[in-house]
């Protein structure tokens, strides 16, 4: 049986790139990982004072990530940082205190840019935040994809060869890392 892994395009935007390479690793994935591909659209702000009666679609987003055997995020840069309803999702998501939904499931992080560098600064965010309230992190191999402008058709689907070959040894290491980390 396949383990499901609710991975996070970490964009709004229709046509992100997170969104491309997370449906492209869906693709790429092996028979052992089912991805789930989901947007951090719909989940409401975080506030602290809704804890007591949380909104709907905290519960529905919590319960996803709970059912889950890891969670990969694939997410593009926003002023050297992860993109704010990324973070707001993150928020959500690892709340009520110590009773994180993304508690010991094994965690990916991918990033992105059409620039040189690849989302590095967003990755290193991601890698500071998530220790504590995440399982495991996969530490390698990193991956921060530059240049990803030219990689999809206009089917949204992926084109170039260099990228598909790294996304299948990422993919391939994430596999291994699920296996060894569930719980």
């Amino acid at each position: 049986m396949a383990h499901t892994i609710v991975t996070i395009a970490g964009s709004l935007r229709k046509e992100s790139f997170s969104l491309k390479i997370a449906n492209a690793l869906a693709k790429l994935a092996p028979d052992t990982l089912k991805l789930e591909v989901i947007t951090p659209a719909g989940i409401s702000f975080f506030n602290q004072d809704l804890e007591g009666a949380p909104p709907a679609d905290w519960l529905a987003f919590r319960d996803k990530l709970q059912k889950s055997n890891g969670v990969l995020f694939v997410t593009p840069e926003y002023n050297r940082s992860i993109p704010g309803v990324l973070k707001n999702a993150i928020d959500v998501a690892s709340r009520p205190y110590g009773k994180s939904s993304l508690l010991g499931k094994p965690v990916g992080i991918i990033s992105n840019s059409p620039g040189p560098l690849g989302g590095v600064s967003a990755a290193k965010h991601l890698q500071n935040i998530l220790p504590g309230i995440s399982g495991l992190l996969l530490q390698q191999p990193e991956i921060y994809l530059n240049a990803v402008g030219d990689a999809f058709d206009a089917d949204g689907n992926l084109i170039k060869d260099s990228l598909k070959t790294v996304l299948q040894q990422y993919i391939g290491a994430f596999a291994a890392h699920v296996a060894k980390n569930q719980g």
